[in-house]
């Protein structure tokens, strides 16, 4: 399928590697030209370099945090007006309720909720100005089936989900269309953090964890950022104009929900 966005430019955050990356490649194959960025600058030119040697489209990137405010100013200067806006940040510990404070739920907030809205802040005027522009945000599937050891994502990743069904309606009438994308696990250094986590925990090893959660997966596997970028891509097509601050869930039928 065409999906009518060659030549655009897009800002594709955390795209060194796993779900970020995959975002990355799929738009590249479509033909989109991108600022790619991350924190580690060597895994980031390298990922660039390997998507500009296979699919012949400009990327410029930028090594900062886009957590940091400056971090950001940086890729926003950088970014300039993209026509789409893909945001992503690493998710925050594991633990138990009784183990988080105050300063937790501000890092987590800051990362997973108010970092994404103040880059749609910056970056959506100018889309809508020109009367077209693409938002996905890579969320969780913890704000539709809450992960107990996940409360701090839970938390900050459900604002997040709150904040755009309003505004997603806001600017659409203008063209932009944003939406968030629900991952449950995949093949990621988030997936092998989380087993090394609870292989730790039950004292077993880490094939053994990810046996246990493969079970749990009607699919019978994590999912690949290769297909979780296939479906990021497609949301930020010319196809995707009808949909409207939607949460798309990307778990293998882990959640067993209809709605």
């Amino acid at each position: 399928m065409d999906l009518g966005i060659r030549g655009k430019r897009a800002l594709v955050c955390a795209s060194s590697k796993g779900l970020g990356r995959g975002c990355a490649e799929a738009l590249a194959e479509a033909g989109v030209d991108l600022v790619m960025n991350a924190r580690g600058a060597d895994a980031l030119e390298e990922a660039a370099q390997d998507l500009r040697d296979r699919y012949q489209v400009s990327i410029k990137t930028v090594a900062a945090d886009i957590v940091s405010e400056e971090g950001r100013a940086e890729v926003l200067e950088e970014a300039g007006d993209v026509d789409i806006l893909v945001t992503n940040a690493g998710g925050p510990p594991p633990g138990m309720w009784s183990d988080w404070g105050r300063e937790d739920f501000i890092k987590a907030l800051d990362a997973n909720m108010l970092t994404p809205i103040a880059l749609m802040t910056a970056l959506m005027p100018k889309m809508i100005d020109k009367g077209w522009g693409r938002v996905v945000n890579i969320s969780s599937v913890s704000v539709k089936a809450p992960v107990a050891v996940l409360g701090l994502s839970n938390s900050a990743r459900t604002g997040l989900t709150g904040y755009v069904a309003g505004t997603a309606r806001q600017v659409a009438p203008d063209g932009v269309i944003v939406n968030n994308l629900l991952p449950g696990f995949h093949a990621t250094d988030r997936a092998d953090a989380l087993d090394g986590a609870r292989a730790k925990a039950a004292g077993i090893s880490i094939d053994e964890a990810r046996a246990e959660r493969y079970a749990t997966v009607p699919a019978g596997r994590y999912g690949t950022p290769e297909e979780f970028g296939k479906m990021c891509a497609f949301l930020c097509s010319q196809h995707s104009g009808f949909i409207v601050g939607q949460n798309i869930l990307l778990d293998g039928g882990a959640s067993n929900m209809t709605m």
